[in-house]
């Protein structure tokens, strides 16, 4: 499950670059810190320039088992990834786990993400119920705060 340190993920999965901009974009403008969002898409230049343009930097690029080369930054990559590098070898469906979310949940977000969505994560628990609300709102399918204890 999650660990104190990685804190509370909130995830949804934008249907492309353009709704995954508009998205972080009002994050963002409601205080959620840069430093706790995380982007992971299929490789390509569009998802490359949305990443350097919403966060200032390069991000880097993984074989992610179940989705191929991806361009990925932010706290959820390590927290997926874990010591034993499980989120390369097995994909976000058998990772989801350690971000608090069911197998189920992560085949969800894999599915979605290798069809060439965005996947967006929140690490905040006191903002959970803030960032959950801003992702539907900017069409941030199937988007759910992972082993949220019913706190706002």
């Amino acid at each position: 499950m999650i660990g104190a340190a990685s804190g509370l993920f909130t995830v949804g999965v934008f249907q492309d670059v353009a709704w995954a901009e508009k998205g972080l974009r009002a994050l963002t403008a409601q205080g959620l810190p840069l430093e706790s969002l995380s982007v992971v898409a299929k490789d390509s230049p569009d998802v490359a320039a949305l990443i350097e343009r919403v966060f200032g930097a390069a991000a880097g690029t993984l074989e992610i088992r179940g989705l191929g080369s991806v361009r990925a930054r932010g706290p959820i990559i390590d927290a997926l990834q874990g010591p034993d590098g499980e989120l390369t070898r097995h994909g976000i469906a058998a990772t989801a786990r350690r971000i608090g979310f069911q197998a189920h949940d992560g085949r969800i977000f894999e599915t979605l993400t290798s069809r060439g969505g965005v996947l967006v994560s929140i690490t905040s628990e006191p903002r959970a119920a803030d960032a959950l609300a801003i992702l539907h709102s900017y069409g941030g399918g199937n988007a759910a705060i992972g082993a949220w204890g019913g706190r706002v």
